[in-house]
């Protein structure tokens, strides 16, 4: 394929639906990340604070050339972000994965 079709596929407009219900959201304060030769799973879970458990609120399937995008789409809106709020400060504890409880 050449490059100029490549560009033409890679540009095309997709509309997107965005249903009421999920466009509302869904509250995370944190995620765990596994993966095998193929795909990656990202799960998205709530830990309420001093709770005993956490819930797995969405899990996504996707694959390693999909997941890397994402990764970089995320950099670059973290540093856009940045430019104009200023960093966002990491540090401090977070809930291990271990404290997770099924």
């Amino acid at each position: 394929m050449s490059q100029d079709k490549s560009d033409a596929q890679n540009s095309r407009q997709i509309p997107v639906e965005l249903d009421p219900e999920t466009a509302q959201g869904m509250y995370i304060n944190m995620a765990m990340v596994n993966h095998s030769e193929n795909e990656f799973t990202l799960d998205f879970i709530y830990v309420q604070p001093g709770g005993a458990k956490a819930k797995v609120r969405s899990r996504m399937i996707s694959s390693a050339k999909h997941t890397k995008r994402l990764l970089l789409a995320l950099q670059d809106s973290i540093r856009k972000f940045e430019m104009v709020h200023g960093e966002i400060d990491i540090s401090g504890p977070a809930m291990p994965p271990s404290k997770i409880l099924n």
